[in-house]
């Protein structure tokens, strides 16, 4: 195969590919969707938590149970 007809078979799978990707997009579930109200505040309330350090690592947990 000349180096023209791997370029241009290269680009048809590469398009399949691109086109193929679009459709696995459109057709993905938005995983937020399939929370609940209440998991969504709880979500929610555990990344505030987060950032405030207000979480406690689970090994530390663990040492505390000790």
């Amino acid at each position: 195969m000349s180096g023209e007809k791997i370029d241009k078979k290269i680009l048809e799978e590469l398009n399949l590919i691109k086109k193929q990707l679009g459709e696995i997009k459109e057709h993905m579930v938005d995983i937020d969707s399939l929370l609940t109200a209440e998991e969504k505040d709880l979500v929610f309330r555990s990344f505030e938590n987060e950032s405030r350090g207000k979480i406690i690592p689970f090994k530390k947990l663990e040492e505390m149970r000790l």
